[in-house]
């Protein structure tokens, strides 16, 4: 179960996608830019907040206005720069902003007088089988560890790459800008054979923003890294950090998984008997995830055809036969809609990202029509369509992590703040990357059970 280690340190975590908290409980999340929400959070010591920016979306400058913006509002809200640990939360499979988000909360924090020594790099999703060794990424497909580059991942229409070595990653990604002599790491000698004294004398060398690849393969040797961190950020020393999922808990000061069990998750008795998936990610762990549910058979079908969401001329109509069949089903079955699983693509990344956009857009328009329907419970799976079904179609402005469905991944949001017919609403955020073949099957069954439960009371 998740346990706290009492950590002092307050975290303020700009997630480029809704899939950062799957390894902690009990935290905050804010889904827009009101920073009223963290300010007021991070006033608690040890507190951690969650904005969520869905950065990864975005072109970079446009990534980058937005997480200046994000840490400018909530420094102007009151929240002390001094003693404030900002996570830069990102894939673990390497996708996003890796470079330009970090250095840009570098700048606004040195405007406020604080300057970054270092970057620490740690990517690991320990769950999904994503881990660093000898300074080499690794994912774990089909169960099988393979290179990052070796992987689907690393051939993204947007954020593709070609080094698993996570120092020659970071000297590709910047163009030449990082060398990787110039990356610190931190090895597993370090951290298993001379621990906590051995990793402060690293951190203790590191100063003008230098990025230190930290190498983990389990969790205890992030909690090392992480209590050599606490006696560096002691002696006034400041890091950002780049980070996985998992490298937050120990950050955070938890230890251990808050797993949910049926009798866990709470379905109002004033909403429909029955729930919807919305799949929008186009990974192949997905689209095999995606299959599993249909073998299953639980799960009435609706498919959003992509090439006619980006026809001008057909979008309007079909979304709205989607819609209204959807809206009828859910009164009697529990549904998934899914986007067609050819992916659309362009060799630009600008046009990829619009592409994205118009399809979310859609995706968004229906959930935003679905949600009077007051559905038992709402699936988002996908990174970026998790948040957008969450912010823009659920209207959900701040909730808090109840747990995860299995150990470190695929977590419950419980909104805090949202509009009546979501309030209270359980709201599944499910990485298109993560889990078994069978995982969104289980938890569809998981959630089918509460739903049960709860109408038996």
């Amino acid at each position: 179960m998740n346990q706290s280690l009492e950590s002092p340190r307050r975290i303020l975590a700009l997630d480029d996608d809704p899939t950062g908290s799957q390894c902690v409980a009990g935290v905050d999340i804010a889904f827009q830019e009101d920073p009223a929400i963290p300010a007021r959070v991070l006033q608690e010591p040890g507190a951690t907040c969650f904005v969520l920016m869905n950065s990864r979306a975005l072109p970079e400058a446009d990534a980058v206005a937005k997480n200046r913006r994000i840490l400018e509002g909530v420094l102007a809200a009151g929240v002390s720069p001094q003693g404030l640990h900002l996570i830069s939360r990102s894939d673990s499979t390497l996708r996003g902003h890796v470079l330009a988000e970090p250095n840009v909360l570098a700048d606004v924090l040195a405007e406020h007088g604080v300057e970054v020594d270092g970057f620490l790099f740690c990517p690991a999703m320990i769950e999904a089988g994503r881990f660093t060794r000898d300074d080499v990424h690794y994912a774990m497909v089909q169960g099988e560890a393979r290179e990052a580059a070796d992987t689907d991942f690393a051939k993204d229409a947007t954020f593709g790459y070609t080094q698993s070595n996570l120092r020659l990653f970071l000297e590709e990604r910047s163009g030449g800008a990082v060398k990787a002599d110039d990356v610190v790491s931190i090895g597993l000698d370090d951290i298993r054979e001379g621990g906590v004294d051995r990793v402060e004398q690293i951190l203790a060398g590191v100063s003008e923003r230098r990025w230190v690849v930290v190498n983990a393969t389990e969790y205890s040797d992030m909690e090392v890294v992480t209590q050599a961190l606490a006696r560096r950020e002691a002696a006034g020393r400041t890091f950002i950090t780049r980070c996985g999922p998992s490298f937050v808990r120990p950050l955070s000061g938890q230890q251990g998984a808050a797993v949910l069990t049926p009798a866990d998750i709470t379905v109002a008795a004033d909403r429909l008997p029955h729930g919807l998936v919305v799949v929008g990610s186009h990974v192949g762990l997905t689209t095999r995830q995606l299959e599993a549910v249909q073998r299953r058979g639980t799960l009435v079908e609706f498919e959003l055809q992509v090439p006619l969401l980006l026809d001008p001329k057909t979008r309007d109509a079909h979304l709205s036969e989607v819609t209204e069949g959807l809206r009828g089903q859910l009164a009697s079955d529990d549904c998934v809609v899914y986007t067609s699983r050819d992916l659309v693509r362009t060799e630009s990344k600008d046009e990829s990202l619009e592409i994205a956009r118009r399809v979310s857009d859609a995706v968004v328009e229906l959930v935003v029509s679905i949600r009077t329907a007051r559905p038992a419970w709402v699936v988002g799976k996908g990174g970026i369509t998790s948040h957008e079904v969450a912010a823009n179609g659920l209207g959900i402005s701040h909730a808090e992590v109840a747990g995860q469905f299995f150990p470190g991944q695929i977590s419950l949001f419980t909104a805090r703040q949202a509009p009546p017919e979501t309030l209270g609403v359980p709201y599944v955020v499910f990485p298109g990357n993560v889990g078994g073949d069978e995982a969104l099957a289980d938890v569809v069954e998981r959630l089918q059970e509460a739903t049960q439960q709860n109408r038996s009371k």
